[in-house]
């Protein structure tokens, strides 16, 4: 006739808690905050009872009250219940945004929830983070958050509670990273030759390094246009530029690199013999006089870009049906293809050559070398031929090109 203190979810708290209890003696049930056991008043039936004559099963001698008020057989063990989840897999975190579904198992429960987004701690310069007002009433047994709009790489709290602050979830996020705002103050160092800037903040992410293109320009060389690509560590703040003759024009772009990429480019020109500032100049391409359209060749006076020993690597001849400055900065530091008779026109390679010695190169003469197609050229079309030379290093890329232009 009495009821020994049942075994059920270690987490659950009995009051009155004692080790027996006698027959329909009513004991209310509760779990931590967040939980719910899956009864909240059972009530001691003493001896378990079969379940049915034919098959004697004895269930656990308590019963539990059902959502209707009822007392119903417990034939399992009483547990600890998440009240509100969040629904595994769904949770959404961006750079500006953290957006959850949530399913709240006891909808009784769950009348005036309330969810907010908060800062999860104070900002300090010069990454500053303002405080987000997102907080929105929850309703029904199931639905999604989202906070509002929020900042990169910031960490932020999302609870989901009662007004009596009762916390159902509780969890801190760091929203993912953005790519960097672009440098500021970029400067020449007239005493070092080297280009300057202030180092980025890890505001919207870890800054992992810097990325610098550095186009340079001959107006004494006609046609000589160098394109260097360099990966800096994020410590380095400077870079000496390359030397070249008076006349010597740079383009410098400078990027700030995150795990989201590269940001907003700085953009800092200078000519040797001028202190001014300037636009970027057209590129000035050499002339081709020995053109035949009915052939659909030109002749290209080709010297080697380098002294010896360099001069025996090999040079490139890419060729571009344009004489738009834009597009041949872009084969010249781009990665053009073999010719392609079923695409449309492009930027590709019509030979690779040994070049050590001045020579006079057909170009358009149809021959296949070493995979390339030295194809004709259209009569009527604009071309501009690139003479090149590419340098790979592990923290650089340097294209060096001389170009040709002409009309067939």
């Amino acid at each position: 006739e009495t009821c020994q203190r049942p075994q059920w979810d270690s987490r659950i708290q009995l009051a009155p808690d004692q080790e027996n209890y006698k027959k329909n003696e009513e004991v209310l049930l509760s779990c931590p905050e967040g939980f719910q056991p899956s009864f909240t008043h059972v009530k001691c039936l003493g001896e378990g009872q079969p379940i049915s004559n034919w098959n004697p099963v004895y269930t656990d001698p308590w019963l539990g009250r059902d959502s209707r008020g009822g007392w119903t057989r417990i034939q399992s063990s009483v547990v600890c219940i998440e009240v509100l989840q969040v629904v595994p897999g769904t949770l959404e975190i961006s750079s500006t945004t953290i957006k959850l579904n949530w399913t709240c198992r006891f909808p009784d429960t769950c009348q005036s929830m309330r969810a907010m987004c908060r800062l999860a701690g104070p900002s300090t310069p010069p990454c500053e983070a303002e405080e987000v007002k997102g907080e929105e009433m929850l309703h029904g047994q199931e639905g999604t958050f989202t906070c509002p709009p929020l900042q990169p790489f910031t960490d932020y709290s999302v609870t989901i509670s009662l007004p009596r602050s009762t916390i159902f979830f509780s969890w801190l996020f760091r929203t993912e990273e953005a790519v960097p705002d672009k440098p500021e103050k970029l400067w020449l160092d007239p005493s070092t030759g080297s280009l300057r800037w202030k180092a980025l903040p890890s505001c919207k992410g870890e800054i992992i390094g810097y990325q610098l293109n550095i186009t340079t320009r001959s107006t004494q060389d006609g046609g000589f246009l160098e394109i260097e690509r360099l990966r800096l560590s994020s410590s380095v703040t400077e870079h000496p530029l390359p030397e070249h003759s008076p006349g010597s024009s740079y383009v410098v772009t400078v990027q700030g690199l995150t795990a989201a990429g590269a940001g907003a480019a700085s953009l800092w020109e200078f000519q040797t013999n001028s202190s001014d500032t300037l636009q970027p100049l057209d590129i000035s391409c050499r002339s081709v006089p020995d053109i035949s359209p009915s052939q659909g060749t030109a002749v290209l006076p080709l010297r080697p870009i380098a002294s010896p020993p360099e001069a025996a690597r090999e040079h490139q001849l890419v060729v571009a049906a344009t004489h738009n400055g834009t597009v041949v900065e872009g084969a010249c530091s781009g990665e053009p293809q073999p010719f392609n008779a079923s695409q449309p026109p492009g930027a590709y390679v019509a030979a690779v050559l040994n070049l050590t010695a001045p020579m006079d190169f057909v170009l358009g003469n149809e021959i296949h070398r070493q995979g390339y197609h030295n194809a004709a050229l259209r009569p009527g079309s604009d071309y501009t031929a690139l003479l090149r030379l590419v340098h790979h290093s592990q923290q650089a890329e340097k294209f060096t090109c001389v170009c040709y232009s002409f009309s067939v």
